[in-house]
């Protein structure tokens, strides 16, 4: 029989599905953050046993392993000085702009809220600097201000 009749399995011409990447370094998280992947897990676990589908069992189940990876890898990071660090809400000028943002994990990141991964361009500039010192960005020296620097509050 010609290769042209054979019916194969739908399955080999669909795109492969792989693992969700773990993004690299420790796995710091605020408390909000852990709470926030705990909520995640226990979403992820209720949509598994409600759902029919085999194909969105197949895509629930990755996103599970991936939450309960970072939800059991996940280490709640010492409370930041009077320095910027990690947990750290962070008033700063730039360009003109004054700007308020939080330096987060990279599971609890959200730009648009004003929340940014410690591992950001931006986070790392500012590490280590205390009120009213500068640090280079951007190409340009003293380019970022810090204005002032506190924890996240719970």
């Amino acid at each position: 029989m010609s290769v042209a009749f054979r019916r194969e399995d739908d399955d080999e011409h669909k795109e492969p599905r792989f693992e969700l990447p773990l993004p690299p370094g420790p796995n710091l998280v605020t408390r909000r953050g852990l709470a926030a992947m705990a909520e995640q897990v226990e979403r992820l676990e209720g949509e598994l046993a409600a759902e029919g589908d085999a194909e969105r069992i197949t895509a629930i189940r990755r996103d599970l392993r991936y939450w309960r990876t970072r939800h059991s890898t996940a280490e709640i990071a010492p409370a930041p000085t009077d320095e910027v660090g990690f947990g750290s809400r962070v008033t700063y000028a730039l360009n003109g702009q004054r700007k308020t943002i939080e330096l987060v994990g990279s599971d609890e990141a959200d730009p648009a809220a004003g929340r940014i991964p410690f591992t950001a361009p931006l986070a790392l500039a500012m590490t280590g600097l205390m009120a009213g010192e500068t640090a280079d960005f951007g190409g340009r020296s003293d380019a970022i201000e810090v204005i002032e620097t506190g924890l996240i509050e719970p």
